[in-house]
């Protein structure tokens, strides 16, 4: 056994261990990637609840954010704070500079689902093909069949470890319903009925229209009582 290990090159070793150190550092950059992305989102949420029941956002201040668009080339659900609420809110200062209310976000895909998690998937997705590559064009450098043999070896396992970094491609096609290559009168036309359905869906919850029950206080749409000014009037009592 000590004998063909031998007959192995040292440059087809290395050549090996160059290609699963690549595959494994383009690992590290998606997981790297997703983290800062995850803590950047809680950071932006502090405070916010999503309801997913009633697709909406509920704020430190008990008001709620609707859905107000959809961002097609994102792929993201921008919700809204009603600018009367928002603007009259004692900590706004402390939330956001709009004069239109509160903006948040929500991804519909999962990661990576933004245009940077792309990009850094796609960073993540060319080194895992360089360690492909790299122990396939190495086999063809060394002299000994068991130097090719490891190195062929060698790229197999590299490339069903890559695997999983593209598979997002099959969950993102060239052309997503046609948005790339329709007019921009077809695209204004989806995105208003788009809008028109978010708002139907936001009025007719059956969540909304359920009797209060004994011993538990419902959620009130389109409160305009702070929760602050509740904490408030609450110290004074």
């Amino acid at each position: 056994m000590t004998g063909w290990l031998q007959s192995i090159e040292i440059a087809a070793w290395l050549s090996a261990a160059y290609g699963i150190a690549l595959v494994l550092a383009a690992h590290g950059i998606d997981r790297l990637a997703k983290r800062v992305h995850t803590l950047h989102d809680a950071n932006q949420t502090t405070g916010f609840v999503y309801h997913e029941d009633h697709d909406a956002w509920l704020c430190p201040e008990d008001q709620w954010l609707w859905p107000q668009s959809f961002d097609p080339d994102n792929r993201v659900m921008r919700y809204r704070g009603k600018p009367s609420v928002c603007n009259a809110c004692p900590i706004k200062d402390t939330c956001t500079t709009s004069d239109v209310g509160r903006e948040m976000r929500h991804e519909v895909d999962p990661w990576p689902s933004s245009e940077s998690a792309r990009f850094h998937r796609g960073i993540a997705c060319a080194v895992s093909v360089l360690a492909i590559l790299w122990p396939l064009g190495a086999a063809f450098t060394v002299e000994s069949g068991l130097s090719q043999l490891l190195l062929l070896v060698t790229a197999a396992p590299v490339a069903l470890l890559s695997l999983p970094l593209w598979s997002h491609l099959r969950r993102s096609p060239v052309d997503p319903e046609g948005v790339l290559f329709r007019s921009l009168d077809e695209n204004l036309e989806d995105r208003a009925e788009a809008l028109e359905a978010l708002q139907r869906r936001h009025t007719s919850y059956s969540s909304d229209r359920r009797a209060p029950t004994d011993g538990i206080t419902p959620l009130v749409l389109g409160r305009t009582r702070y929760a602050s000014d509740g904490r408030d009037s609450d110290t004074h009592a």
